[in-house]
């Protein structure tokens, strides 16, 4: 029996087989989790984050299974399995990128097997504290569902991010944030240059993700949206999302600790690497007890190509912008207080109520190409607990 803290299996699943084989498949891949199954067969409340929303016409398909979302044979698969373990509550959510559209093609899957949703955009919200202490932020304003729950599971697609290198269990865990007008932050904030690849590592401290599962029937190469369909074959779950992560990227023909400029991680730093390293779940497969039937790469993956030494400058430049706020915090708040403001080359550029108002980041900066720009709500400290040390961590990490 291993005495490895991360346990981590997966299994050749091909794409052609039936829904009822996925099943077989899924309980295959996952039934000596006895950590994952041990806490969710004690839940009475159990919360499940799936890669899934988008309306049903922009959905795209490769060998007949979903590329960019969870394959509705795997949400059937793994809403089955909790049923069969566990007598809980289950809820799902997840935050719909329309107002509008109802997103939730899934919805019949769910009311079959009694799971109920519950929307993260709406109210009530909790400001959570990320236990240990945020390695972003100290605290964060997430769907109040997870108060009371037991158990936490992710289930992800295989897929390459154009902004992250690759998006699996803990990248999903994104889609948890809501948007204003309840959200205190847009996405974008967070979803900013240095933040987000700390941000994912905070988000998964908070929920904790006993179970995570990665479809890889049909995956999706270059980007997380209308990127390359790929078919690898492969399923993968683990019972850490940071030690899941980093065998699917492994398996993706990717090096788990490696850091930018390192492809995928062209644009930013390797999320599980940060993770890792400030104590939070590992990227070293000798330390994770680890099984596999398939060997990488399961299918050719890639984030789409950028200029790296301009995502270095932006990088640096944005880290330096980010001390100049907090240099200068005390008269930014008197002038800017309760304000968004954007700080490029040591001055505000821009300020207001709605960060999106003035663009995308890069029309923000056009003036200024190669510099950065840094985005902050200017409030009292202890109103997020930003870690500054974070930038100077930053500075002194990247390569020359």
């Amino acid at each position: 029996m291993s005495d490895k803290a991360y346990k981590v299996r997966a299994i050749k699943c091909p794409h052609t087989i039936s829904d009822q084989e996925v099943y077989e498949h899924l309980k295959t891949v996952t039934g000596s989790l006895d950590r994952s199954w041990a806490k969710i067969e004690s839940a009475k409340k159990i919360v499940i984050k799936m890669n899934t929303m988008m309306p049903e016409e922009k959905m795209r398909f490769t060998g007949g299974r979903r590329q960019e979302l969870v394959d509705n044979s795997v949400v059937e698969a793994t809403l089955r399995l909790l049923r069969e373990r566990s007598d809980a509550r289950i809820v799902l959510t997840d935050t719909r990128g329309s107002w509008e559209a109802d997103e939730l093609t899934i919805r019949p899957i769910l009311e079959k097997h009694g799971v109920e949703y519950v929307e993260s955009n709406d109210p009530p919200h909790t400001i959570y504290e990320v236990p240990g202490g945020g390695r972003m932020f100290q605290r964060y304003q997430l769907s109040s569902v997870f108060e009371d729950a037991d158990a936490m599971v992710s289930v992800a697609t295989l897929k390459s991010h154009a902004f992250m290198g690759i998006t699996l269990t803990c990248k999903n865990l994104f889609g948890l944030p809501p948007r204003p007008p309840y959200g205190r932050r847009p996405r974008t904030y967070f979803h900013h240059t240095i933040r987000l690849a700390h941000v994912l590592g905070d988000l998964a401290r908070i929920v904790q993700p006993c179970l995570n599962i990665i479809d890889g029937m049909a995956a999706q190469s270059l980007m997380e949206w209308g990127g390359d369909g790929r078919i690898a074959d492969v399923m993968i779950a683990g019972d850490h999302t940071i030690a899941t992560d980093a065998c699917g990227c492994f398996l993706m023909g990717h090096d788990p600790a490696s850091d930018w400029p390192t492809p995928p991680f062209k644009r930013d730093r390797n999320h599980l690497l940060l993770a890792a390293q400030s104590g939070f779940g590992t990227v070293n497969l000798d330390e994770i007890d680890f099984e596999s039937e398939a060997e990488p790469p399961v299918a050719d993956f890639d984030s789409v190509d950028c200029n790296i030494e301009l995502m270095g400058s932006h990088i640096r430049t944005a880290s330096r912008q980010g001390l100049f706020y907090k240099e200068n915090e005390g008269d930014l708040l008197d002038r800017y207080g309760g304000e968004f403001i954007f700080i490029q080359d040591g001055e505000v550029i821009w300020n207001g109520d709605d960060p999106t108002k003035p663009g995308p980041v890069h029309q923000v900066a056009s003036k200024k190409p190669e510099q950065g720009v840094w985005l902050k709500r200017v409030a009292p400290e202890e109103d997020e607990g930003e870690q500054y040390s974070i930038y100077e961590n930053t500075l002194k990490a990247l390569p020359a």
